[in-house]
């Protein structure tokens, strides 16, 4: 599989659309080895500054001297730009190594009678899987839509981080402000320290029962 064959496989399986739900991902996570237990994350989760959170921990952690993966989403003008290491985007050759990788277990998978995976659970796998690889010290990793149900959601980050909630999504995530802070607020983890932006009290009140 050369490149432009991983990059078509990965966009055709927007066929199966966004399913949102651990199960999928988790059991793909599982057939390659879990590669997201082998590195420490910060998560984050919100409607805007997301990216920004995310260029600027990952700018603060590489300047300590950490070598620090990024997965985000979207991307401006190639695809390889959700998947970084030290700001290096992940080599063309390496993404369809990798793809072809999880293919494999993909197809395995279906045949077990599991659904297919989406493209952005294709893509957290293969980020986890080239991050794992590669011996990063932390990722930072952006959620795809939401945070509760969101394939991101495997990790169990070093800090949870929460920017601003606002109404984005409202078919999916819900109708209020409290409905949407409770899916993004999903990130939060026993044990783990949350950050969050200063929130609508509505919101806020949503994170701060979330995070007792």
């Amino acid at each position: 599989m050369n490149y432009q064959e991983a990059v078509q496989f990965i966009h055709s399986t927007l066929k199966f659309g966004s399913k949102l739900g651990l199960q999928n991902i988790t059991e793909l996570l599982r057939r390659l080895g879990d590669p997201h237990k082998e590195f420490r994350s910060v998560h984050i989760a919100g409607t805007n500054g997301k990216g920004s959170v995310a260029a600027m921990t990952t700018s603060i952690l590489y300047q300590a001297g950490y070598k620090v993966g990024m997965f985000i989403s979207p991307y401006l003008e190639r695809f390889t730009e959700r998947i970084q290491i030290n700001f290096q985007e992940i080599p063309e050759d390496e993404l369809a190594c990798l793809t072809g990788l999880v293919k494999e277990q993909i197809d395995s998978m279906v045949r077990d009678g599991y659904n297919h995976p989406t493209e952005f659970e294709v893509v957290t796998a293969i980020g986890f899987l080239w991050f794992a690889r590669q011996r990063i010290d932390v990722a930072v990793v952006e959620v795809g839509l939401g945070g509760r149900l969101d394939a991101t959601n495997v990790v169990k980050p070093m800090v949870s981080v929460i920017t601003s909630i606002s109404y984005d999504h409202t078919n999916i995530l819900g109708h209020t402000l409290s409905e949407i802070a409770f899916e993004k607020g999903g990130i939060i983890k026993p044990g783990v320290p949350v950050v969050s932006y200063p929130q609508l009290p509505e919101a806020e009140k949503v994170i701060v029962d979330l995070a007792r």
